[in-house]
C-alpha cells in the first residue's frame, strides 16, 4: 500500500551572509516522505549548524533556532487527513476555499498546495449591537446571529449581553481566534440586517497592531505611539482614557497626530506623539480604525513617572512680625506644600534657606489635596538674606521639582504697611514685601495677591475665581492641549463662558474682576487653539455674546497697567477668533458691543461692510472680509498719546484668501471731536502694545465724520531714521527715484561694458572704471532690494533675507566709493609712482567685498547669539533702539567713516586744485580754478556718497520745519543717486562719449560716395 506523509514546520531562521548583521527570518518547511517518519527524527535531522544554501547570489549559511509543527497530513492513496497543531487553527485561504476545513477539525481535503496552511491563533474580541427597526428582539433573532457568526473561520462563541430601550436594541460580544478580512463580517451583517430588519454597529479587539512604550516615561517626555492595520480604512483616530474621563485626540500644542505613516504592509495607520507628558496624561490609548459600520481598535496604558503638576506652599502664619522682639527671639511658622492627590507617591525633602533637612516627609491627604507640613524657628536677628523653605519632589526616574515660599519678615526699625481687614486679612507687611492669600469663600478657588510700597499698600490683584469658571478654564486648556478637540467641544466651552458671565457680578468687586481675568484667559486659550484647531461659524453666537458682556463689566477693580494689560489681551484674543474661526453662509452677529460682519469681495469689486455707523471701504480686495466693531474697550487700552484721548469705539478688518499685495482701507467712523480737537489715524500695534500711525492718514475730517485712509508702505528715508515717517508723496518720490536709479544704473553698466576696452588704456582708467562699475553694481542689487522690502506681505524669511541684502550691497557700495576716493588721493601724492594692477585688485576686493560680509556676517551672529532682533519684521531693516544700542549702528559706523574719508579725499582734491593756480594767477585764472573746484564737487559727490551725510541728521531731535526739509532732501539726492552716476561719472567724460558716438556713427547708415 502507497502511502505518503506531509510533515510542515516553521522555524526561525538565523542567516549570515558577509559582514551582514544577523537577520531573523520566519520560514514554512514542506516534508514529503514516502513512509511514516517520526517527528523527532525529523526534528534531530535540521538540528545542524552552519546550513548551506545555494541561491542565485552564492552560498548563505543559516541556523535553524527553533522549529515546531503545525501541521501533520496523511495521505493514503486518494485520501488525506490533515490536522492543525495545538495552538494553531486553519488559515483564511484554506478555510474559505475547502468550505470544510475551518476552526480546529480535522481536513480531508487535499490542501498541501494553501500557503499558509496553519497560522498561530489569535483572539479577536467582537463586540456589537443590534437595533430592531420594525420589531423587538427575540431569541429566533439570536439564533439567526449565531448562525450568520458560525460562517467566520475560528468562531469560538456568542453571547447577547442585555437589551435596551425596550428590547429594541440587544447588545452582543463573540470571540474569533483569527484575524479576518473587514468585507467578509460587513457581508454577513449585511444579509443578517436584511433578513430581521436592523442596524448592527460592531467593533473589534486583536486585529490592529499598536506600538507604545513598554515602560515608564519620564515626566515631560515626548512619548510616540503607532497603530498600523493591513486594510485601507475611511477614518482612523486616537482616544484617551483618564480619571473617569475620555477625550478625542486631535492636533494641539501637546498633541500631534500622524495619518500619513502608511505602508505596502500596513494600509493604514495613525501615530500620535505627546508632548511634555504630565500626569494627566497617564491612561488608557485607544487606536481605531473605521470601515463602514465596523471599527477596529486597539489599547494601550501610558504610564508616567509623576511629579506634581502644581505645588502650592503656603504659611502660617503669612508674615512674621519681629518689630518688637528682641535679636534672640524665635517665632514659630507652619510651612505647608499642596499637590493634587496622586495615586504614585514621592521621595519628598525639604529645605530651609538653602540647608537641607534629613527628614522624609509624608503627606496627610484630604478630598483631592496631599499636604506635607512642617515647623521652622525664624530668629528675630536681622539679616539681609531671604527667609524661605524649599520642598523638592523626586519621582522612580530620578527627576525632581520643587516649590518654594519666602517668607516676608519684619526686623524693628524697618518701614511697613499696617495690618488691614477688607476683602481679605492683610497682615503687618514689611515694605517690598508680596502677601499672598490662599483663603476662599464657597464656591471660589485661587489667591489674593497685595503689595507693600513703603507704608502704603497697592491695590489687591484679586484672582478668586468662581468654580465652575475654572473648569470652564480647565476644559479651554485641554482642548488648546488637543483633548478632545471637537467642534462640539468648543460649542459646549463657548456656551459656558456665556452663561458663566451672564450670571456673574457686575459690581467692580475683586471676586468680578478674578472672574473677569479668567473669561479673558479662556478667550485667549481658545484663539490659540483656533490657529492649530479648526473652528466652525457655529460657535460665533455665543462667543461674541461672552466677549460683549465682558465689556458690559466694571474693570476698575484693579490698577491702570493690569487693566490695560487685560484689554489688549481680550483685543488680541478676539481679533485672532474672529480671523480663525471659518464662516460659511452668515452674514454676521451683532450684539451690545460688538458688531461682526462678514463681506465676500471678488475680482477686485468693493466691499462695504458697516459695523457700529462706521463705514469701511476695501478697494481691488478679493477675498472674505471680516469687520468687527468693538465698544467700550478703546479708553482700557494704554494710551501712549497722552494729549490725545482714545475713541469709545475700535474696528478691526481682517482679510482672508487674499493674493492680491495691494490693500487700501478707507474707515469713515462717526465724528467724536470736541470744540479745539483734532482727529488722529491710529491703529494698535500688537507687537509693540500701543497706538501707532504707521500707515494711516487723515483723508478728510469735519463736525459728523471723520475719515481715515490706511496703508503700510515704507519709505526711502527709514533706513536712515530712527523715527517712523509719515510724510505727504515721500513714497512716491521714494518708488520714482528708486525705479529711475535702476534704470540709470543698468544704462551705464551697459555703456561700460560696450565702451570698456577704448577707455581703459592706462592703469589709472582702468582702476577707475572698475571701482565705478562696482559701485554701480552694488547700489543697483540695493536698491532692487530695497524695492522688492516694500511689499507688505513678506514672509519672515524673505523679510530678512532682503534686510541682509541690503546692509551688505549698501555697505559694499561705501567700501568701493572708500577704495576710489583713496586711489584718487595716492595718485595725487605719489605721481611718479603708480600702483599695480594686482594690489589694487587684491586691496580693492578685500575692502570692497570681504569686509562688508564679515561687518554683516559678524552682526547677524551677534544679534543670533544674544537673542536681540537683528532686524526690524515691519520695514525689512535693521533696528534702532538708542544711541549704540541696536543692529542699526553696524551700517552707521562704516559707512559714516567712509564719508568722513571721502571728505577728506574730497578736500585733497580741492586744496590741490588751489595749489596749482596760485602762482602768477590772474582773475582769469581764478574764474577757472573756482570752475575746477566746483566741477569736482558736482562730480565727485554722487560717486564718494557725500549725499548719505544728511541722513545723520535724522537721527538728532531736529523740529519742523527744518525735519521736513531735510527728509525730502535725504530722499530725493540718494533715491536718484543712480542717475546722477550715470549723468557725472558716465556722461561727463569725455573719452566715454567720444567712443559712445563712435559706435552710434559706426550703426548708422553708410553714405554713398558719388
Amino acid at each position: 500500500m502507497w502511502c505518503r506523509t506531509l510533515i510542515l514546520l516553521a522555524g526561525a531562521v538565523f542567516i549570515y551572509h558577509q559582514v551582514y548583521a544577523a537577520d531573523t527570518y520566519v520560514a514554512e518547511l514542506m516534508i514529503e516522505s514516502n513512509v511514516t517518519l517520526d517527528s523527532n527524527t525529523i526534528l534531530s535531522a535540521l538540528n545542524f549548524p552552519n546550513l548551506t544554501v545555494p541561491t542565485n547570489s552564492g552560498n548563505f549559511q543559516l541556523n535553524i533556532s527553533q522549529a515546531k509543527f503545525i501541521a501533520e497530513c496523511m495521505l493514503v492513496e486518494d485520501n488525506t487527513s490533515c490536522n492543525c497543531a495545538e495552538g494553531y487553527i486553519w488559515s483564511n485561504q484554506v478555510c474559505y476555499n475547502t468550505k470544510t476545513c475551518c476552526n480546529e477539525s480535522s481536513c480531508y481535503a487535499n490542501v498541501s498546495h494553501f500557503t499558509p496552511l496553519c497560522i498561530a491563533k489569535v483572539k479577536v474580541h467582537i463586540n456589537g449591537s443590534i437595533a430592531m427597526q420594525s420589531s423587538t428582539w427575540t431569541n429566533s433573532h439570536k439564533i439567526q446571529l449565531i448562525d450568520a457568526m458560525k460562517r467566520l473561520n475560528g468562531f469560538d462563541g456568542l453571547n447577547v449581553t442585555g437589551l435596551r430601550d425596550g428590547d429594541v436594541i440587544a447588545d452582543f460580544e463573540a470571540d474569533v481566534s483569527v484575524k479576518f478580512e473587514t468585507s467578509r463580517l460587513q457581508n454577513e451583517f449585511k444579509n443578517l440586517e436584511a433578513n430581521i430588519d436592523a442596524l448592527i454597529q460592531a467593533d473589534t479587539l486583536g486585529m490592529v497592531n499598536i506600538e507604545s512604550p513598554d515602560t515608564t516615561v519620564c515626566y515631560l517626555s515626548e512619548p510616540s505611539l503607532k497603530c498600523t492595520f493591513n486594510e485601507e480604512s475611511e477614518s482612523a483616530g486616537w482616544n484617551m482614557s483618564m480619571k473617569n474621563e475620555r477625550f478625542e485626540l486631535n492636533s494641539g500644542s501637546l498633541v500631534s497626530l500622524d495619518k500619513n505613516c502608511a505602508t505596502k504592509e500596513f494600509k493604514s495607520c495613525v501615530g500620535v506623539t505627546l508632548k511634555n507628558v504630565t500626569n494627566n496624561w497617564a491612561g488608557a490609548y485607544e487606536c481605531g480604525f473605521t470601515i463602514g459600520s465596523i471599527r477596529h481598535r486597539a489599547t494601550t496604558v501610558l504610564d508616567v513617572a509623576a511629579l506634581p503638576d502644581e505645588i502650592t506652599v503656603i504659611t502660617d502664619p503669612l508674615t512674621v512680625d519681629c518689630s518688637k522682639k528682641t535679636a534672640n527671639e524665635i517665632v514659630k511658622v507652619k510651612v505647608t506644600a499642596i499637590i493634587p492627590n496622586a495615586t504614585k507617591r514621592f521621595d519628598v525633602t525639604w529645605s530651609y534657606r538653602g540647608i537641607d533637612q534629613k527628614e522624609e516627609l509624608q503627606p496627610e491627604s484630604s478630598e483631592d489635596r496631599l499636604y506635607y507640613k512642617v515647623d521652622i524657628s525664624i530668629n528675630c536677628m536681622y539679616t539681609p538674606d531671604a527667609q524661605y523653605v524649599n520642598f523638592n519632589f523626586k519621582n522612580q526616574k530620578n527627576q525632581q521639582k520643587s516649590g518654594r515660599v519666602d517668607i516676608p519678615v519684619l526686623y524693628a526699625g524697618q518701614k511697613y504697611c499696617m495690618e488691614r481687614h477688607d476683602s481679605a486679612f492683610w497682615p503687618k507687611t514689611p515694605s517690598g514685601a508680596t502677601v499672598i492669600n490662599r483663603t476662599c469663600e464657597s464656591g471660589r478657588v485661587g489667591y489674593k495677591e497685595r503689595t507693600c510700597e513703603s507704608t502704603e499698600w497697592q491695590r489687591v490683584f484679586p484672582y478668586h475665581v468662581n468654580k465652575e469658571l475654572i473648569k470652564v478654564l480647565n476644559a479651554a486648556r485641554k482642548f488648546e492641549q488637543g483633548l478632545g478637540a471637537t467642534q462640539e467641544v468648543a460649542l459646549e466651552i463657548f456656551a459656558r463662558l456665556k452663561n458663566n458671565m451672564n450670571t456673574s457680578d457686575n459690581d467692580g468687586s475683586d471676586n468680578s474682576m478674578a472672574d473677569l481675568i479668567a473669561s479673558i484667559n479662556i478667550l485667549s486659550t481658545m484663539a490659540s487653539a483656533s490657529s492649530i484647531i479648526p473652528l466652525q461659524e457655529e460657535v460665533f453666537p455665543n462667543f461674541i455674546n461672552a466677549a460683549s458682556t465682558m465689556l458690559s463689566q466694571s474693570w476698575g477693580g484693579v490698577n491702570r497697567s493690569i487693566e490695560e494689560n487685560m484689554a489688549s489681551n481680550y483685543l488680541k484674543s478676539v481679533e485672532d477668533l474672529v480671523k480663525n474661526i471659518n464662516m460659511n453662509n452668515n452674514n454676521g452677529f451683532c450684539s451690545q458691543n460688538l458688531d461682526l460682519t462678514f463681506c465676500r469681495a471678488q475680482n477686485g469689486s468693493h466691499c462695504k461692510p458697516s459695523v457700529f455707523g462706521v463705514n469701511i471701504t476695501l478697494n481691488g480686495t478679493s477675498g472674505i472680509i471680516k469687520t468687527i466693531g468693538i465698544k467700550n474697550l478703546g479708553r482700557k487700552l494704554k494710551n501712549n498719546h497722552p494729549d490725545k484721548r482714545v475713541s469709545s469705539l475700535l474696528v478691526s478688518t481682517t482679510v482672508t484668501n487674499h493674493r492680491s499685495s495691494l490693500l487700501d482701507i478707507t474707515l469713515d467712523f462717526p465724528c467724536e471731536l470736541q470744540e479745539h480737537e483734532e482727529a488722529l489715524c491710529v491703529f494698535w500695534n500688537t507687537s509693540m502694545d500701543e497706538w501707532s500711525t504707521e500707515g494711516c492718514q487723515l483723508t478728510t475730517g469735519d463736525n459728523d465724520r471723520t475719515i481715515c485712509r490706511c496703508n503700510h508702505l515704507t519709505a526711502f528715508s527709514v533706513l536712515m531714521s530712527k523715527k517712523e515717517v509719515n510724510l505727504p508723496f515721500l513714497d512716491e518720490i521714494t518708488y520714482v527715484g528708486l525705479g529711475m536709479s535702476i534704470c540709470s544704473l543698468l544704462v551705464l553698466i551697459i555703456i561700460e561694458a560696450l565702451v570698456w576696452s577704448a577707455v581703459v588704456k592706462s592703469n589709472l582708467s582702468y582702476f577707475r572704471h572698475t571701482a565705478l562699475v562696482n559701485i554701480s553694481i552694488c547700489l543697483l542689487l540695493g536698491h532692487c532690494s530695497l524695492l522688492a522690502s516694500s511689499h507688505k506681505l513678506l514672509s519672515d524669511t524673505c523679510c530678512l533675507f532682503l534686510t541682509v541684502c541690503k546692509h551688505f550691497f549698501f555697505l559694499a557700495m561705501f567700501c568701493w566709493m572708500l577704495c576710489l576716493s583713496i586711489l584718487l588721493v595716492h595718485q595725487l601724492i605719489f605721481v611718479f609712482s603708480p600702483l599695480r594692477k594686482r594690489i589694487f585688485m587684491f586691496f580693492s576686493s578685500i575692502i570692497g567685498y570681504v569686509l562688508p560680509i564679515i561687518i554683516v556676517g559678524a552682526t547677524y551672529m551677534y544679534y543670533k547669539y544674544t537673542g536681540e532682533p537683528y532686524h526690524n519684521k515691519k520695514e525689512c531693516w535693521l533696528t534702532y533702539e538708542r544711541l549704540l544700542k541696536g543692529s542699526i549702528h553696524s551700517f552707521i559706523l562704516p559707512v559714516g567713516t567712509a564719508i568722513l574719508i571721502n571728505l577728506f579725499c574730497m578736500g585733497m582734491v580741492i586744496v590741490t586744485l588751489v595749489k596749482s593756480s596760485l602762482p602768477d594767477s590772474t582773475k582769469a585764472d581764478d574764474k577757472e580754478t573756482a570752475k575746477s573746484i566746483l566741477k569736482a564737487i558736482v562730480f565727485l559727490t554722487p560717486v564718494f556718497g557725500v549725499t548719505w551725510i544728511l541722513g545723520f541728521f535724522l537721527f538728532m531731535d531736529i523740529k519742523d520745519p527744518l525735519s521736513t526739509i531735510i527728509h525730502y532732501t535725504f530722499t530725493i539726492l540718494n533715491s536718484f543717486q543712480g542717475l546722477f552716476i550715470l549723468i557725472t561719472a558716465c556722461f561727463a567724460e569725455k573719452k566715454v562719449r567720444d567712443e559712445l558716438l563712435k559706435l552710434i556713427k559706426a550703426k548708422g547708415p553708410s553714405k554713398v560716395k558719388k
